[in-house]
Order: C-alpha cells, then sequence, then structure tokens
C-alpha cells in the first residue's frame, strides 16, 4: 500500500495517523509471516493479497468517492443485518467486527475487562481512531446476538450513528413476526437514510448479487471437500473474510476465477498438502480480519482446514434467498426466513447447529472438529460442552479451544494442537 497516497484521506477521516502507520506496518509483517511464506497457493490468490494490501487504502477511497456522489455507507457488526436490503437502496454494506488487540484500555472504559476480545477490538478501534471504514459510515447497526454486544452498543451509540435490531432467541411463529417487523424496520431506516424507496426491481437484483455471492463460496466450500486439500485453511478463509469488505460483484468474478482454478487442480489429484494429511472442520466464533493465529498454528501442526462452520464460513453462505418473488412483500418474506436459518448460538433450543456441524464435518471428510471459542463468548461457551457430546457420539474426535486475539498463548495452543493432530493421524494410520 502506498501510505502517502492516501494520507490526506486519512487524515481527514480523523484517523491518528502514528498509530495507523504503526498498526499498518504489524499488519503487513503479519501478513506476509502468515500468508505469504505458504507453498503452493493459488494464481487467484492475488487478487486477495491484493485487496488486503489495500484495505484501509484503494477500498476507503472507493467508499470516499461513492459518498462524495451521494450514496451511503452502512457498517455491521453481524450476519444477520441485511444486506439485501442495504443495496436495493442504493447504500454500500461493510463488515467492522475486528480481530485484532487495539485500544483494549480505551475499550475498557465502556465495557468490562471479561468482555470478549471481539468487542473490546470492534469499541477500540473506534475510540483509538484507527478503523477507516468506521470513520466512513453514514449509520452502524447492531443486533441482539449477544448480551455482551447488546450492552455495549449502549455505549458505542454515543460515539457512532447507530441503530440495534433485535434479533429474537427463538423460532416459532410469534418469533417470526418480530423479526419481519425487524427486517422492515431496517428497510425504513435504510429507505430514510439514503432517500430512496426500495422496489421490486431494486430488491430482486440485490437479492440476485448476495446470492451469486454466497453461490460462489458454496462452490468454494464444495471443492474443499476434494482430497488432497485443493486450497489451504487460511487462505479459504481470507477469502471468506474479504468477502465482508469488497464490491459484491467483483468479489464474486474473482472468487469464481479462483473456483475454476481449484477445479483444475483437483481434476489433476494435486493438492496443497498430502493426501494423508489430517483434515480439520474449524467450528464456532467468527474470526474477522486480522484474527489468523488459530489457523496458522493449525496448519503448521501438520493439518488442513477444509471447512469453517462460523459466521465467516458457512453460517453466512449455506442458505440463498429464494428468488421466485415478485413483490416486495414476497421478497421481504423471503428475506426474513432465510435470516431466521441462520444458526446462530444466540438461539435456543439450537439442536439444528449439533446438525449443521455433523453434516459440514461429514461432507468435507474432516478427520476432527477444532471447536473455537472467543474467552468471554458465553453463547458458543454453552454449546461448545453441548457440541462435544454429539460428536463424540457420532465418532468424530473434536477439541475445544479458548483463546483471545492475544498472542501469550502460542506455545500452548501449539502443544494442544500439535497432540490432537498426532492422535487423527493416528487414527487414519
Amino acid at each position: 500500500m502506498q501510505h502517502d497516497a492516501y494520507r490526506a484521506m486519512w487524515e481527514r477521516l480523523d484517523l491518528d495517523l502514528p498509530a495507523h502507520d504503526g498498526l499498518l506496518q504489524v499488519l503487513g509483517k503479519f501478513y506476509g509471516d502468515i500468508y505469504m511464506s505458504q507453498q503452493g497457493r493459488l494464481q487467484g490468490m492475488e487478487y486477495l493479497d491484493f485487496v488486503l494490501s489495500e484495505v484501509h487504502g484503494l477500498r476507503i477511497q472507493e467508499l470516499q468517492d461513492a459518498k462524495a456522489q451521494g450514496r451511503k455507507v452502512i457498517g455491521t457488526f453481524c450476519v444477520f443485518v441485511p444486506e439485501e436490503i442495504t443495496l436495493a437502496a442504493g447504500a454500500i454494506h461493510v463488515g467492522l467486527c475486528s480481530g485484532a488487540e487495539a485500544g483494549t484500555e480505551l475499550a475498557e472504559q465502556l465495557v468490562p475487562r471479561n468482555t470478549c476480545a471481539l468487542i473490546k477490538s470492534f469499541i477500540g478501534f473506534k475510540l483509538a481512531k484507527l478503523c477507516p471504514f468506521t470513520q466512513s459510515c453514514d449509520l452502524v447497526v447492531g443486533e441482539t446476538t449477544c448480551d455482551g454486544k447488546k450492552k455495549a452498543y449502549e455505549a458505542f451509540a454515543e460515539h457512532v450513528p447507530m441503530l440495534v435490531l433485535e434479533v429474537p432467541q427463538q423460532k416459532r411463529a410469534c418469533d417470526r413476526e418480530l423479526w419481519k417487523a425487524e427486517v422492515l424496520r431496517y428497510k425504513a431506516e435504510v429507505e430514510a437514510l439514503t432517500g430512496q424507496t426500495i422496489t421490486a426491481q431494486s430488491l430482486a437484483a440485490a437479492i440476485r448479487t448476495v446470492n451469486a455471492r454466497r453461490r460462489v463460496l458454496q462452490r468454494l466450500g464444495a471443492l474443499r471437500a476434494a482430497s488432497p486439500a485443493p486450497i489451504s485453511g487460511r487462505d479459504a478463509l481470507l477469502i471468506n473474510q474479504v468477502s465482508f469488505y469488497d464490491d459484491p460483484e467483483r468479489f464474486t468474478g474473482a472468487i469464481s476465477t479462483l473456483c475454476d482454478q481449484m477445479e483444475a487442480r483437483v481434476a489433476a489429484g494435486e493438492g496443497v498438502a498430502p493426501a494423508d494429511t489430517p483434515r480439520l472442520l474449524l467450528s464456532g466464533c467468527p474470526m474477522a480480519v486480522p484474527n489468523w493465529k488459530l489457523p496458522y498454528v493449525v496448519e503448521s501442526a501438520g493439518a488442513v482446514i477444509v471447512g469453517e462452520e462460523s459466521c465467516i464460513g458457512t453460517r453466512n453462505t449455506r442458505d440463498l434467498v429464494d428468488e421466485s418473488g415478485t413483490t416486495v412483500e414476497e421478497m421481504i418474506d423471503a428475506i426474513v426466513d432465510r435470516y431466521l436459518r441462520i444458526d446462530c448460538a444466540c438461539f435456543t433450543p439450537n439442536s439444528e447447529r449439533m446438525d449443521n456441524v455433523v453434516d459440514l464435518a461429514r461432507a468435507q471428510k474432516a478427520d476432527g472438529v477444532l471447536q473455537y471459542t472467543l474467552l468471554f463468548c458465553q453463547p458458543y461457551g454453552h454449546e461448545s460442552m453441548k457440541l462435544a457430546r454429539r460428536l463424540e457420539a457420532e465418532g468424530i474426535p473434536n477439541l475445544a479451544i479458548e483463546t483471545d486475539y492475544s498472542m501469550e498463548d502460542v506455545e500452548q495452543l501449539k502443544t494442544r494442537v500439535e497432540a490432537f493432530v498426532e492422535m487423527l493421524r493416528s487414527r487414519r494410520g
């Protein structure tokens, strides 16, 4: 990234320039060590490398250019916020969750110390003036998927223009009605913000755009079931992470080309690791950029990650919005139904997630499941225990990892993961 070319833009966005320079320097080295050191990467990953190198540069410039033309930027923290509605009103939809320690002391002035790292990170990035995406937003949309976020948004709303959507905790008929009311409320808020009325034509086009991105990511996931694995888990995670930032149509085209390369690799019987490499499924909390610690540890231990059951993974891409609707009302109902199929740990009961993890492990031919939970994440911490029992009953080995964004526990994680991988290797033998 050419820092000097964007310095005036970052200054207009009121970033802390010295601290931001330091962040980019560390992030660049971290990315190089974890990603550029890989052997046998697909040529199509050059696009993702470019996007990451310009994530605070060219992509932010694109947002500023769009704003200069009158378009609005909406930032979100969760896959429950319907992107189709954002796009149908002519706005731009970007993810804001952060995956690194930043501004922790400032964040802990708003939330308790024993708050999960993801929450402290997105607050810290804002208060420390390190995130140009948050600074670019005309509206930030939260949701009530956990008590930590719900209470944090109360304090965060003092610093950003904020809307919070109520996500139901069950999936009865009355819960669907509540969720539909929230989707309609979001539609009204976005229309008021943009000054554009969502039409059947614009909503249908937006549904097709977002579904196309989901389909290409579904295709990517299906190709990862091949043995040997045609792409590393690190690269696949990066693709899913970038999908929250990049222009959706450009992203879909780039990943379609990459999937073509993967198909050629599968047809040739080639992969990023030998066919007898232990295969792992990651399951649990989302991993936002640049949270690459655990995948790096796993693949450095001699395993390959072949799927992610998380919000930055199949939970975000598994289901499509029905495209058969012809009226706004029909399309809103299709959106409501699609998003209510998300199996977030906020729901109770949530047996469908247990089924989905088992099905995905089987589909990806995983030798084991690595459960990833952020420290102080109560929903996924509780479900980790329930899921472990289900996986054991299915004869699928699993290991539960609880960690945060710091690097202090890397050696401990390495020891536990290496032992788990060796056990899987022995079972294969």
